[in-house]
């Protein structure tokens, strides 16, 4: 029975990179590649125009990195991240990469990572997760919309308001909507900087100019763009002990 034609899609902004893996790729004549991308928009574009089986990707590049693209991308992919960095290692397998690649790699290793992704895509499950430490926030979220991409600073948000599965992320005078619980949006955040003041709301601790009492044991929150944001009990508590931090 003859084997089935595997899709690939490589990104990578370097042109030798690409070159080094399409080569290295010539020896799987079961393996085509569908499509090389030099930033991160020309992945997100491809990947959803191709479903590729494999994805040989970078970490850093220019406009989105390689963890933003397997934010916007819908999960298929068998990933492989290909990178000169290896302070990264740790995310990429909680990202389910099944190998990662440090840059300059050998071919051996590389048949060693595809071995490891022929596996996963028999087998059909995740890939195990190990234990993750502690790593830097990010400095920056991106926003998938329709056919565009925003990228806003973490530094330029003012405060996000949960609306059911989505989080309204409101910053410069602007809303953007997000498919992400606003929790999930809470671990992502310096909790020296953004404090969770409602259920509903994370405000940015410089933007706020006043507070005021509101009802029983309850406040609102005055932002130095003048929105007013409900502030509970427990979210006073936790915006005093932020607040008292800073200090």
């Amino acid at each position: 029975m003859p084997e089935r034609t595997l899709k690939a899609v490589i990104v990578d902004d370097e042109e030798l990179a690409r070159r080094y893996l399409k080569e290295l790729l010539r020896a799987h004549p079961d393996i085509q590649v569908a499509a090389e991308c030099a930033n991160g928009f020309e992945a997100v574009k491809a990947i959803a125009e191709t479903s590729p089986h494999l994805l040989f990707l970078d970490i850093q590049m220019p406009k989105l990195d390689g963890f933003e693209v397997l934010e916007l991308i819908d999960p298929g992919p068998v990933v492989i991240f290909v990178t000169a960095y290896d302070q990264y290692a740790m995310r990429a397998f909680d990202a389910h990469a099944v190998d990662y690649l440090l840059k300059p790699f050998r071919a051996d290793r590389f048949e060693t990572a595809l071995a490891r992704a022929r596996l996963h895509l028999a087998e059909a499950q995740p890939a195990p997760v190990p234990a993750r430490p502690p790593e830097p926030k990010p400095e920056r979220i991106v926003v998938k919309d329709g056919a565009r991409i925003h990228i806003i600073p973490i530094a330029k948000l003012d405060y996000a308001e949960a609306q059911d599965d989505y989080v309204a992320l409101h910053s410069e005078g602007k809303t953007w909507l997000k498919q992400q619980p606003i929790a999930r949006l809470e671990e992502m955040l310096d909790p020296a900087r953004y404090v969770r003041i409602h259920r509903s709301y994370i405000v940015n601790l410089e933007r706020i100019a006043r507070l005021e009492p509101y009802a029983k044991d309850s406040r609102v929150a005055i932002l130095a763009d003048g929105a007013r944001l409900p502030v509970s009990r427990s979210g006073y508590a936790r915006l005093m002990d932020a607040m008292e931090n800073r200090r």
